[in-house]
């Protein structure tokens, strides 16, 4: 065993005193020793000497400046010092050199909100506490060791109060317009997505991913009569055949639904055949797909008369499904019941169908069906030939446009936030 060694045994067995020593002779002999440059620097910083720590640090920076340990006890030393801007650049360095380095998050977040950035601390708040929890670690006191649980409690007050605020400020304007009254079950919903109340589901088969609105009666598949434009739409079916006939000898401008093969292991089942899911794109996460609209003048203008469900960066999704035979969709659930999906069957072959709630559904061409996808739904083509459905999002007709409007508000923020904290 080398001088090193012995001095990390030193450590390992707790004699700590004895191993700053052991370190402090490693660091006469070479000056340059990373490993020893930081323990001494840390005994230095407890024992009350942050000039020296700060020192030691900063030479063991210029030695290895991608060192994430480093970075982070340089942190804790110009912080020590004062330097609330140094440690937050020293902190954010260590972050990135190792993402799994959560200490280090966490100190950035501080000291970001000892700064007076409240925002950006809450984003480092947030990302250090889903980082960490991800790999199993500040779930509960027990995964949270002694020393660091004040902080990791300030952390997770912090970010709940501040997503609270965000998302609750963001009403203001419509409630100030409107009226509290016309917000109450945005805000019951609201406080649902929190957690701060327990949701009533009536029917327990219905289970949104995300966001719950209650209130809305629960059903599998909607009543046509809640639809009034619905016959007016089937009328111009015809139109959207040829339209799509136009575009299915050809895969130009087709995209998978399931953007990874990962995803479409998981999602797709084939029969004696690989299964296959792709569509025609009008709108895809609320984006406009220009070229296929171009292409189906009449189907957009069609479509652009509904009332579809719009949401930046989100909704609504609306295109030609296209499913290959054999093709079976495995069961899953939508986000949310303020959102449904319609169908419009365009080419339904035999043994083709539509499960939801497990209540099944059998396309007939040319008839729109509307259901809630927060209900466990699946779809197969067990037939020979491919089968085409139009997709569309829809609001919930049950829902007020004052309703429609702040839903829309809190689902983009809630997006933007979680981007936000993806990027911190």
């Amino acid at each position: 065993m080398g001088p090193v060694s012995d001095a990390r045994e030193l450590l390992r067995t707790g004699r700590i005193a004895e191993a700053e020593r052991a370190y402090e002779q490693v660091l006469d002999q070479s000056p340059d020793d990373i490993e020893a440059l930081n323990v001494v620097a840390m005994a230095a910083l407890r024992g009350g000497q942050a000039a020296r720590a700060l020192q030691l640090l900063e030479h063991a920076a210029q030695v290895d400046p991608a060192h994430a340990v480093t970075q982070n006890h340089l942190g804790s030393a110009r912080e020590a010092a004062g330097d609330l801007k140094g440690a937050c650049a020293a902190y954010a360095d260590a972050a990135r050199l190792r993402p799994q380095l959560h200490l280090a998050r966490l100190h950035l977040a501080s000291a970001l909100e000892r700064l007076g950035e409240s925002q950006r601390a809450a984003w480092q708040y947030a990302r250090a506490i889903k980082d960490a929890q991800v790999a199993g670690r500040w779930l509960n006191a027990a995964s949270t060791p002694p020393g660091l649980r004040p902080l990791v409690e300030h952390a997770v007050r912090n970010v709940r109060v501040e997503r609270r605020n965000l998302l609750f400020n963001l009403l203001e304007p419509l409630a100030l317009r409107f009226g509290r009254d016309a917000l109450g079950r945005v805000e019951q919903c609201l406080r649902i997505h929190l957690k701060e109340e327990q949701p009533t589901f009536s029917d327990p088969r219905q289970q949104p991913t995300f966001l719950y609105f209650q209130g809305l009666p629960p059903a599998p598949y909607l009543d046509r009569s809640l639809f009034p434009w619905i016959e007016e739409f089937e009328s111009h079916t015809s139109a959207i055949s040829s339209e799509l006939q136009g575009l299915l000898p050809s895969a130009h401008g087709r995209e998978r639904v399931f953007t990874t093969e990962e995803l479409e292991r998981e999602n797709l089942r084939g029969l004696d055949v690989a299964p296959s899911w792709n569509g025609y794109y009008f709108y895809r996460h609320g984006e406009r797909r220009e070229e296929n609209c171009t292409r189906c003048p009449q189907t957009i203008a069609a479509l652009d008369a509904l009332p579809l469900a719009r949401v930046r960066e989100h909704a609504p999704e609306v295109l030609y499904s296209v499913f290959t035979p054999g093709t079976h969709l495995r069961a899953h659930r939508g986000v949310t019941n303020t959102r449904l999906v319609a169908h419009l069957p365009l080419i339904v072959p035999e043994n083709c169908a539509l499960s939801v709630g497990g209540e099944i559904h059998l396309w007939q061409e040319g008839q729109v069906v509307v259901f809630d996808d927060t209900y466990e739904h699946e779809a197969w083509n067990r037939g020979s030939r491919t089968r085409v459905v139009l997709i569309f999002d829809l609001w919930h007709p049950l829902l007020t446009d004052v309703e429609r409007t702040a839903v829309a508000a809190l689902v983009e923020t809630i997006g933007e936030y979680d981007r936000a904290i993806q990027n911190a």
